[in-house]
């Protein structure tokens, strides 16, 4: 997971919302399980996870000319915390 492409945090109305739940929402690639998220935001952060609930977006549609395609699916994770952690990046102000 270190290339910037395979994690984006979201910041829509929900994911917004969440964050005063202590919970942090991000995009990565389908190929990542649960376990590999977490490991790795322990790591990186080094907060404590208590939960992570994900689900598959599918891809979108493309057309170019005749020929007709999609983009790639990806998963959404909502990671939880545990109260006393946070992650300083993506709080809001």
């Amino acid at each position: 997971m270190s290339n910037s492409k395979n994690q984006r945090a979201v910041f829509t109305e929900k994911s917004l919302r969440l964050l005063g739940k202590n919970q942090y929402t991000f995009n990565v690639e389908s190929g990542f399980t649960k376990t590999e998220i977490k490991h790795w935001l322990e790591l990186f952060f080094g907060v404590k996870v208590v939960a992570v609930n994900s689900h598959r977006l599918p891809g979108k549609g493309r057309r170019i000319g005749p020929i007709l395609g999609h983009t790639m699916h990806y998963r959404r994770m909502i990671i939880t915390l545990q109260p006393d952690y946070s992650i300083p990046l993506l709080d809001r102000p």
